[in-house]
């Protein structure tokens, strides 16, 4: 009865601490981005003011209206949701099939590749190499260069195939023996087991191209039709800092927008597809990352 007690007593303390946790971490991560809208709903000039946390204290949507004027902007969003889906679409397709290859037992060169694609991970040839390499491919100045050398990755082959590894042989020897062949067995067997892995890859990749806009100053600078969307805001953002000399000329500049304005706005709309798409992929994370991650 004592004993029963002293638990008591210590799971309530650790459930109280627990949730003291959670609503700290809770709130530690939804700030910055109530933060963030709150200024960019704010006037840019009365933001410079400070003191602005939770809600907007001079209500504007002149940041977005700026944002949403910028030339070449909805070009640069057609650009990054095609890159986004198709980048991501050929890299998951790409990655499980190198990843079903390398995980058969039967393969020859199971450990060599496995090798070669680790080395891959941790030497690379450097951005003017890179930047000569993809020229001479004919990349430069062209939607290719967007997806094609994202199409493998070193790292998503590897916790794929060893999210593979873990499915039972048994289910693939049962597939053999009622004539499957390794088609087959990928697509009916492998890949739906592997949803999982796949939903978690394809999240990685997906925030990783719409969030890209570095491959589109440097590979396509000059093709106005190819900018991405990241690309765009970031020149708006320079062109924005660059004409605000001095925070006293922006204070008497009545409603003029701001660095600091402009930047909440750009984030805010960067990061909205971005939170609605994680939900929907969030239940496969832990298990995908999980499962995939361990080496055995």
């Amino acid at each position: 009865m004592i004993n029963l007690k002293k638990t008591s007593t210590a799971d309530m303390l650790f459930r109280t601490f627990n949730g003291l946790f959670m609503i700290s971490f809770v709130v530690i991560t939804l700030y910055p981005i109530i933060n963030t809208l709150a200024i960019s709903l704010n006037d840019g000039t009365d933001a410079l003011r400070g003191g602005i946390y939770l809600f907007p204290r001079r209500f504007s949507l002149k940041n977005y209206i700026t944002v949403l004027q910028k030339q070449n902007l909805i070009t640069g969003a057609y650009i990054t949701v095609s890159r986004t889906v198709l980048g991501t679409l050929l890299s998951v397709v790409s990655n499980a099939i190198l990843a079903f290859i390398v995980s058969r037992k039967g393969f020859l060169l199971k450990k060599q590749l496995s090798i070669f694609w680790v080395v891959t991970m941790y030497v690379n040839g450097g951005l003017i190499p890179t930047f000569l390499l993809y020229k001479g491919l004919g990349l430069t100045n062209s939607f290719g260069v967007y997806v094609i050398p994202g199409m493998l990755s070193a790292f998503n082959m590897l916790v794929i195939r060893t999210y593979m590894n873990g499915i039972p042989d048994s289910l693939e020897e049962s597939a053999q023996l009622d004539g499957a062949g390794y088609t087959t067995i990928f697509l009916r067997i492998i890949a739906p087991l592997c949803t999982p892995v796949f939903a978690t890859i394809a999240l990685f990749v997906a925030v990783g191209q719409w969030n890209s806009w570095f491959d589109a100053m440097l590979f396509n600078r000059m093709s106005h039709d190819l900018t991405t969307l990241q690309y765009e805001l970031m020149k708006l953002l320079s062109s924005v800092t660059n004409q605000s000399t001095s925070i006293e000329s922006m204070k008497n500049n009545s409603g003029s927008v701001t660095p600091t304005s402009v930047r909440a706005a750009a984030t805010m709309i960067t990061m909205l597809p971005i939170i609605c798409v994680y939900p929907f992929l969030q239940r496969y994370f832990v298990t995908g990352l999980t499962l995939g991650g361990v080496k055995e």
